[in-house]
């Protein structure tokens, strides 16, 4: 499978950037991502924390 170019954090910061209001377009360009990047980020860490995301790791892996 292909490794992500961001960490579990970075993510959480770039989703935490569109909560503030941040378009998602203006997103896509900032980080050099696509718009169904974003939206299945969101799906997936969508109001987690970076420590929830790093438990949420953990459990992936056992």
């Amino acid at each position: 499978m292909k490794r992500s170019r961001f960490t579990e954090e970075q993510i959480i910061g770039i989703l935490k950037e569109h909560e503030v209001g941040v378009s998602v377009a203006d997103l896509c360009r900032k980080h050099g991502v696509s718009d169904a990047s974003i939206y299945k980020w969101k799906a997936k860490y969508g109001g987690m924390d970076v420590s929830e995301a790093k438990r949420l790791r953990t459990l992936e892996d056992e």
